[in-house]
C-alpha cells in the first residue's frame, strides 16, 4: 500500500519506522530538517510530490491544532479513492468534517504517547479504534495496533470523547495543580520528584491539546469531583479525624487495585 504521513514529529517518525518495510511510504513535512533521520521512506515538501505520489492511505500525524487545517490543504491533491485518517486524542468536530469530505475514512488513537512510552516495547499500552467509518480502514489498523502487542478497544467518537474527558481530564488537572502549588526543593523525595517528572512531561504537552482536554463538555464534571474529594479531604484534616482518615485511605486504596 501506498501510505502519506503527514508530519515528522514523534508519532509520524514512529508510523514511518513501523511502516516503512511493509509498505511503500512517503512523509509530507514543510520543515525539510525534521526528516533528515527518516529512513526507507520518500520526503516530501510540496503537495505536486503527493499528486504524483497518489496515495491509498494518509495517516495525519500534525499536532491537533493543525490536524484539519493540514487535511484541507491536502485533500486536493488526493485521489478520490484515498483513505484518510488522524490519530488525535480528542475527536471533537472530526465526525462531522469527515463527513463533510466524501472522501473515506478510519480515526484512531494510539494511547502510547511519545512523552512517557516506551516506543519499543508496547504490550502495556492501549490503542482505540474508531467503530465509524470506512471498514477496511479499521481493519487496516486493528491488524497494525495488535501487531505491535497493543490493547486494542474500538468505541465510537462520542464513547471516545467520553473516555477521553475521565482518563486524561482527571491525570492532566491534577497534574496542573500540583504545578500550581509545587515550590522548589534542595532535597525533593523520590516520590516529589517522580510527580514533578509527570508534571513536565504533561506540560510539555501542545497547548491545543491541552485546551481541547478541558474544553470538552464531559470533563466538568471530572474536575468537580476532584473539587469534591478535596473538599472532603481538607475536611478531614481540619478535624484530625482519624477515623474518617482510615475510612478515606480504603475507599481510595480499593481504587486503585
Amino acid at each position: 500500500m501506498r501510505i502519506l504521513i503527514l508530519g515528522a514529529g514523534k508519532m509520524g517518525s514512529f508510523f514511518t519506522d513501523v511502516l516503512s518495510f511493509d509498505h511503500e511510504c512517503a512523509v509530507y513535512e514543510i520543515d525539510a530538517k525534521r526528516m533528515r533521520f527518516l529512513y526507507n521512506t520518500q520526503r516530501f515538501t510540496n503537495m505536486q510530490e503527493i499528486e504524483e505520489f497518489r496515495p491509498e492511505l494518509v495517516i495525519n500525524a500534525v499536532t491537533l491544532k493543525y490536524t484539519i487545517e493540514v487535511f484541507q490543504q491536502v485533500l486536493p491533491h488526493l485521489p478520490k479513492d484515498c483513505i484518510i485518517s488522524d490519530i488525535s486524542s480528542v475527536k471533537t468536530g472530526l465526525k462531522k468534517y469527515y463527513d463533510s469530505t466524501g472522501f473515506r475514512y478510519v480515526s484512531t488513537h494510539p494511547m502510547f504517547g511519545p512523552t512517557f512510552a516506551n516506543l519499543g516495547a508496547l504490550s502495556s499500552e492501549n490503542a482505540i479504534v474508531i467503530n465509524e467509518g470506512d471498514y477496511m480502514g479499521r481493519i487496516f489498523f486493528l491488524d497494525l495496533y495488535r501487531r505491535l502487542g497493543l490493547n486494542v478497544h474500538e468505541y465510537s467518537f462520542d464513547e471516545h470523547d467520553e473516555a477521553m474527558a475521565y482518563s486524561l481530564s482527571v491525570p492532566f488537572v491534577s497534574t496542573f495543580v500540583f504545578s500550581a502549588v509545587m515550590k522548589h526543593q534542595d532535597s525533593p523525595g523520590t516520590t516529589f520528584k517522580r510527580h514533578l517528572k509527570i508534571a513536565r512531561g504533561v506540560l510539555s504537552e501542545d497547548d491545543t491539546l491541552l485546551r481541547e482536554i478541558l474544553f470538552n463538555p464531559k470533563t466538568k464534571s471530572h474536575v468537580e469531583g476532584i473539587r469534591a474529594e478535596l473538599k472532603e479531604l481538607i475536611q478531614i484534616i481540619d478535624d484530625r479525624d482519624e477515623e474518617a482518615l482510615n475510612k478515606y485511605l480504603v475507599k481510595i486504596r480499593k481504587n486503585i487495585q
